[in-house]
């Protein structure tokens, strides 16, 4: 019990801290996110007993991994799906789509390529940190966005991207890490068994959420009872992306297919707009405490990260990424004719990195050759990712006129 009690201490004095940065940051007008971020570099380079305790728990076990992926990604998902409508991104399907699987592939390749030829680590560990810096975070840039009167067509095309890419990049994130090599040994069988691999995930994610979505919202036509609805959609979230896992399939992919169609067909047969008020409410409240929490933390990580003598490695990987996002956002864009050149440019500056990167980072075993490597070139890339591009962001939009 008193273990209990400690934990919880621990967890409430973090909480304490991020709603006090995020109270802060919003009076002064600035986004959460990089405020939670660079209090937590603060704190992280000096020393508060509790705060340091506090840290040491959630991110030197595995509470961190837990937390962040089992508990606040289906929240952070859901909550998306819920808020995006769906006639917004279908409208912008093929400019999303296009993004999200070839530009996600593209930048998967142009990364691991390059950290295997021009940092040198090894083929695995290049491909796992390629996977890792193919998801995007655009929360931050959202709420810059949504401050400066950006079109609802840049924060659908963003959003969307991020929603489904996240996905794709967790699955190749677990086949990279786990079944790279065995496949490069096999030679072209293993590249069939690699993209067999990624189809059953990605397809199998999809599927599981869709029948779940459907379900759901069958029930939810029965009651108009906001508390109820809202705790089938936490059901669903939750129920999504485990039992996805459990079948070896995308819990991610999951989550955002279940999600969209409980947020469209869901709401449409089975919400009243006191539920749909309510249960936006709900979550809106939930986000932001897991939102405050892991950019708190990820800031605090700081003290972990080892960087001496390794500055070089940092800037080509910061390079690198960046550049392989410029490539892939041009290349998977040039079909889609509503997108002009500014409006490329701040999807490209605006792919910002986020906690998903660091927090599955920190899921790679300690046995996983590499596994060091990986953490100090992610951590460095999503660092200067919130901070420099993120605080780049609004001035960008004024000097392209948006």
């Amino acid at each position: 019990m008193h273990e209990f009690n400690e934990t919880f201490i621990q967890i409430l004095i973090l909480l304490a801290v991020a709603i006090t940065v995020v109270g802060i940051a919003r009076k002064l007008r600035q986004p959460d996110t990089i405020a939670l971020v660079l209090v937590g570099l603060v704190l992280g380079l000096t020393s508060f007993p509790f705060i340091d305790r506090a840290e040491a728990f959630i991110t030197q076990s595995n509470v961190f991994q837990i937390i962040i992926i089992s508990l606040f990604l289906p929240i952070l998902l859901g909550d998306a799906t819920l808020k995006l409508p769906f006639h917004h991104l279908y409208a912008r399907r093929k400019t999303v789509v296009g993004m999200a699987l070839g530009g996600t592939f593209l930048s998967f390749l142009i990364i691991g390529l390059g950290t295997y030829f021009l940092i040198g680590l090894p083929i695995a560990v290049a491909f796992t940190f390629a996977a890792l810096m193919s998801a995007t975070d655009p929360i931050s840039v959202l709420s810059i966005f949504k401050s400066v009167g950006v079109s609802e067509k840049l924060s659908t095309i963003m959003e969307g991207e991020s929603l489904f890419n996240d996905g794709i990049a967790v699955v190749l994130f677990q086949i990279s890490s786990l079944y790279l090599l065995t496949y490069l040994e096999m030679g072209w069988a293993g590249l069939g068994s690699g993209i067999w691999l990624f189809l059953r995930f990605a397809v199998g994610g999809v599927l599981v959420g869709v029948i779940l979505g459907f379900i759901f919202s069958q029930v939810i036509r029965f009651y108009d009872d906001y508390p109820f609805e809202i705790a089938v959609s936490a059901l669903l979230f939750f129920g999504s992306f485990f039992i996805a896992e459990q079948l070896h399939v995308s819990g991610v992919i999951a989550v955002v297919a279940g999600g969209l169609v409980f947020g469209d067909y869901g709401a449409k047969i089975g919400m009243s707009e006191i539920t749909e008020r309510n249960i936006n409410s709900f979550w809106d409240v939930i986000s932001l405490i897991a939102n405050s929490l892991i950019f708190l933390v990820v800031g605090l990580e700081i003290r972990n990260i080892d960087f001496t003598g390794q500055w070089g490695i940092i800037a080509l990987a910061i390079a690198l990424v960046i550049g392989a996002r410029i490539v892939a956002l041009f290349l998977s864009t040039m079909p889609a004719k509503e997108l002009n050149r500014k409006e490329r440019i701040l999807l490209n500056w605006g792919g910002l990195k986020g906690s998903l990167s660091i927090a599955l980072a920190l899921s790679l075993p300690p046995d996983f050759e590499g596994r060091e490597t990986i953490l100090l070139l992610t951590f460095s890339v999503v660092l200067f990712s919130l901070i420099v591009q993120g605080l780049t962001i609004k001035p960008l939009i004024r000097k392209l006129g948006f």
